[in-house]
């Protein structure tokens, strides 16, 4: 099925097997519009792990009965976190969500050593954003994960990435990595990452995907851009994935695509033994909803 807007991923997610998704705090209204939609349309099965009261209060309040779904109370929020862990590490669910818990208790419970949800895998974060203003859909990593990965760590991140969007229907994914100029500077270490990621690419170490950078955002996203300054490149205009050098550049482009470009955006992160969904208290009752579509498209 060819991954045309964010829409599509609820078709490509009801194909596939009916998922359970633990939810960790799900004392959240937001989190709570969104599964709502995800039972109503079929995507998931939520098992609901928080503060019942204060969750039922708040399905009352937007109609949603979850009386039908299982519920495990637990009104410390990071301890809710670790039983969310626990229900998928015993096979209940293939999908874990962020309710109102703090990111770093979340990601704790995810990453403890003995008793998370490790894969050997590094874990990324993606961000698959449709805009009005450009041709496809496009992806952004990693903008809330890794913070300044190293030269292995980026192959690892797009690793993560490439495979996902093979995984929807994007056979071989346009990579632009990105910096603030195109040619190499070893004074800029982004630039020289890229270069060297961009070899490894074309040698096959880096497989099914075409990878190109240096590029500065505007020739990754604008063949006219690109064309003004003479750069020739397959990823250059058309990109499917922007790579960030850092944390700080990615989640810049994050917000900047929503709040600027009117953009709608599924997110996740990769890399663990399942997919990990991590959305932003920012992000819209929509947004949320396909990005349990998409950890539901596994």
């Amino acid at each position: 099925m060819e991954l045309k807007n964010l829409e599509t991923l609820i078709e490509i997610s009801l194909s596939k097997p009916k998922k359970s998704i633990a939810v960790a705090a799900a004392e959240d209204e937001q989190v709570l519009l969104a599964l709502k939609q995800a039972t109503e349309k079929g995507i998931v099965i939520p098992i609901l792990i928080g503060n019942k009261e204060k969750t039922e209060k708040l399905s009352q309040e937007i109609a949603f009965d979850i009386s039908k779904y299982e519920f495990i109370e637990e009104k410390e929020p990071s301890k809710s976190a670790k039983i969310a862990v626990s229900v998928v590490r015993e096979g209940h669910a293939q999908i874990i969500m962020k309710g109102l818990v703090s990111t770093a208790d979340y990601l704790r419970a995810i990453l403890d050593k003995e008793k998370g949800l490790r894969s050997g895998s590094l874990l990324s974060h993606i961000g698959i954003f449709e805009i009005p203003s450009y041709h496809k859909l496009i992806g952004l990593t990693d903008a809330a994960q890794n913070i300044a990965p190293t030269l292995d760590e980026k192959v690892w991140i797009i690793q993560n990435s490439v495979d996902l969007l093979r995984r929807l229907g994007v056979e071989m994914p346009k990579v632009a990595l990105l910096a603030a100029v195109e040619n190499v500077n070893p004074k800029m270490q982004a630039t020289v990452d890229a270069a060297l990621i961009t070899m490894m690419n074309k040698r096959n170490q880096i497989k099914n995907c075409i990878i190109d950078g240096p590029l500065a955002f505007d020739n990754a996203v604008s063949k006219e851009a690109a064309e003004h300054k003479g750069i020739e490149s397959p990823v250059a205009g058309d990109a499917d994935l922007l790579v960030a050098p850092e944390i700080e550049t990615a989640n810049a482009l994050y917000k900047s695509f929503t709040y600027f470009a009117q953009g709608v955006v599924a997110a996740i992160i990769l890399g663990a033994t399942v997919p990990i969904v991590l959305t932003s208290r920012a992000d819209s009752e929509r947004s949320k909803l396909y990005s349990i579509a998409l950890a539901a498209s596994f």
